[in-house]
């Protein structure tokens, strides 16, 4: 029995400890998700928080079936949608620090995210998903509403932007390290 199905024993039960054991479990995924989607992270925290009423708000609804960190990811992204439409700012600075631990894990953090901002969104989503928050694919098509061979095409031609990337940056050809210009098009070429 894994630590989630404990704690949904626990809230049939009508012990409130499954509540905050639910946080508890899933609360910094959560956040590292809206971080990605809003990039700014008091947004992010308040995203995360919304994202848990509305969980809880509707639980007595869920069935759990043992797919609720896809359940949880897809209300996230949902608010994540509903603070932009309702909420206009300026973006944080790429290079701005994050309030992470450690400075090495920041700056890894931060090249990754900078790497996979210059896929399409839909291409930059499924990479964030797959490799910063470790989702299955099949998670991964639960959360983004689309089929599993979506995904894992999405996620193939994404990994072929990103090898193609790294081999111009590697070979001095269309991608100078430190350039903030470079971006990937759909069509898969730097520009």
């Amino acid at each position: 029995m894994t630590r989630e199905d404990e704690i949904f024993k626990k809230l049939k039960n009508g012990d409130e400890s499954g509540v905050a054991g639910l946080v508890e479990l899933y609360y910094e995924d959560v956040l590292r998700y809206c971080m990605f989607r809003l990039s700014d992270r008091y947004l992010a925290e308040d995203a995360v928080q919304e994202t848990f009423l509305k969980v809880f708000r509707y639980f007595d609804d869920y069935r759990h079936r043992g797919r609720f960190r896809a359940f949880l990811y897809k209300v996230a992204g949902n608010t994540c949608i509903d603070m932009m439409r309702k909420k206009r700012w300026d973006p944080i600075p790429e290079d701005a620090a994050q309030e992470e631990k450690g400075i090495q894990k920041t700056e890894e953090r931060e090249d990754f995210l900078q790497i996979i901002r210059k896929l399409p969104p839909e291409l930059g989503e499924i990479v964030f998903l797959r490799f910063s928050q470790e989702l299955k694919l099949r998670e991964i098509a639960e959360t983004m509403e689309i089929p599993l061979r979506t995904v894992q095409s999405r996620l193939r031609r994404a990994l072929k932007l990103l090898r193609t990337e790294m081999e111009q940056g590697e070979e001095g050809t269309g991608y100078k390290e430190g350039s903030d210009k470079t971006e990937i098009r759909k069509g898969g070429r730097a520009k």
